[in-house]
């Protein structure tokens, strides 16, 4: 994911505005934009597919400490420029995608009602941490740094993808040695821009090549768009997320192959040593064993290879 896998903003939906800039590009007519967002539109799997609800957890609900539950909602951060996890519906306000459906299935096996807030995606986890938001839901790689500071419930495995030109023209690969000396654009916050891009630059500069040229956006909207206008190489994104963007670009780019760099757990976020890690540790367990995860997977179209099992949730230390 983004490295965190999955970054995303104040936008219309991200395959809508991949598209109106594609098509803007290439000089279409409005005909051809108004053909292309639908297009957009029913280009997830199963869109209209309804989820159904999960089932209230007693003892997972138990575990909430008594604040959140009186209090009666899960207010969520997330950063919705990264579909098919979260980006805006047609009405540019609601946030929807798989972990929006997710974050409302976790609400529901707790009994909360569940508030989705968006936030750049740098900004989330120091929300969390400020308890501006109870939990950050958006594509967060669990890493070792990241622990030190937030504790997290993982649902998911999924790495790195690069996103290249059309027809790849520079014969760019995720190879540190294949991208030295080249634009490499990345979203702010991420693992990607702020870990592996860094260390692949490095890299380069050891062997005696360029480094690279990293330049990080405030959403990943603006990473892709930047790929599109040429303003960059290649962008180093969550596999998963960068697939899908491909396949809404217009033909404007597309995966340097298929690769799965560096897969790690992708989790809920929450403050570190907080009181609410258990009962979300808990959820998360019961819906991976139960229908609904299977069922928001098939929904979106996400690969077998990135689900976990629910015996392999927690990466929190929470027990």
């Amino acid at each position: 994911m983004r490295k965190a896998i999955m970054n995303r903003r104040r936008y219309i939906s991200t395959p809508a505005l991949l598209l109106a800039a594609a098509v803007g590009l290439s000089g279409c007519t409005t005909a051809s934009l108004d053909a292309g967002k639908e297009a957009a539109a029913s280009s997830i799997p199963g869109k209209d597919a309804a989820i159904p609800a999960a089932p209230f957890n007693r003892s997972a609900a138990n575990l909430l400490p008594p604040d959140v539950k009186a209090k009666g909602t899960l207010v969520v951060g997330t950063d919705p420029t990264f579909a098919p996890y979260e980006f805006y519906a047609a009405d540019s306000k609601t946030v929807v995608g798989w972990d929006a459906d997710f974050a409302k299935a976790v609400g529901e096996t707790l009994g909360l009602e569940v508030k989705m807030v968006p936030a750049t995606f740098d900004t989330i986890l120091p929300g969390v941490s400020s308890n501006k938001y109870d939990v950050g839901i958006s594509g967060f790689n669990v890493t070792a740094e990241r622990k030190m500071n937030a504790d997290f419930a993982s649902y998911q495995s999924s790495g790195s993808g690069l996103a290249v030109k059309a027809g790849n023209p520079k014969k760019l690969a995720l190879d540190a040695m294949k991208l030295c000396g080249t634009k490499v654009g990345g979203e702010k916050g991420t693992t990607q821009g702020i870990e592996t891009l860094p260390a692949f630059s490095k890299q380069c500069v050891d062997a005696g090549r360029a480094p690279i040229d990293i330049q990080l956006f405030p959403s990943q909207n603006e990473a892709n768009l930047a790929l599109i206008s040429g303003r960059v190489d290649s962008v180093l994104s969550g596999l998963v997320g960068m697939g899908y963007a491909s396949k809404l670009s217009g033909g404007a780019f597309e995966l340097a192959g298929n690769q799965d760099f560096e897969p790690t757990p992708v989790g809920i976020a929450m403050p570190k040593g907080s009181p609410l890690t258990k009962a979300i540790v808990a959820a998360v367990r019961a819906l991976i064993a139960g229908d609904t995860y299977k069922a928001i997977n098939a929904k979106y179209g996400i690969p077998d290879s990135v689900t976990i099992s629910a015996d392999a949730v927690d990466a929190s230390g929470a027990k």
